[in-house]
């Protein structure tokens, strides 16, 4: 729907990964082992998200992040990250991820003629989608359900057919390090308080190989 334009063109996006967690002790509050707090553990849904919805890369971010002093949950990670990504054609995407606050899962999009939100946007199951749009002077609204996939198995599956038939990923390493050079960027921009611009890339789905077949 994003892709084809249904209810026009794509304005903003907003989007949330927040939890919590009680143990100091627990790797994702060790550097170390995380290798940072709430961004890239959870925080990375909202960005990649982004990235698969549009196809296309951001070009600017500016990042901001706290902690709460003398929260031995975050004396060595961040305990929330809010970050703006401007994209192409003057998208602008805003996110937020928080290591201390109730569940909060979902996505928004908003288009010139409508809008689409996924609560539960990034659980394993139990999404629920949402759309609203405009036809003349009505408002329409509608809740689509999509029936659940095993995730891990459709992602095994995937990963056997391209051994097996010596094709790319759907997902490849690429991919991946992307995201990273991305809130590598959050990162920079929330320390020195000022916007980082991201080296241009053009084209659609770069970093992505051929869509798995069926879907799966």
């Amino acid at each position: 729907m994003v892709r084809e334009n249904k209810w026009g063109k794509t304005k903003y996006i907003q989007a949330q990964n927040s939890q919590s967690s009680a143990n100091p002790d627990h790797w994702r509050h060790k550097k170390a082992l995380a290798g940072g707090g709430a961004l890239p553990d959870i925080g990375l849904y909202c960005l990649n998200t982004s990235r698969f919805l549009l196809g296309t890369e951001p070009t600017e971010v500016f990042g901001y992040s706290y902690s709460t002093p003398g929260n031995p949950l975050f004396k060595e990670v961040e305990e929330v990250m809010s970050w703006q990504m401007r994209f192409p054609g003057g998208i602008l995407v805003d996110c937020i991820t928080h290591y201390n606050t109730h569940d909060s899962r979902f996505y928004r999009v908003n288009g010139e003629k409508g809008w689409m939100h996924l609560n539960n946007a990034y659980a394993y199951q139990g999404q629920q989608l949402q759309t609203s749009h405009a036809e003349g002077p009505a408002k329409m609204q509608n809740q689509i359900t999509i029936s659940p996939v095993n995730q891990f198995a459709a992602e095994m599956d995937h990963f056997s057919a391209c051994v097996l038939e010596d094709k790319q990923p759907h997902t490849p390493g690429e991919e991946g390090l992307q995201d990273q050079r991305i809130m590598e960027a959050i990162y920079q921009s929330a320390r020195e308080g000022r916007p980082v611009k991201l080296p241009p890339v053009d084209g659609t789905d770069v970093f992505r190989g051929p869509e798995p077949k069926d879907n799966a």
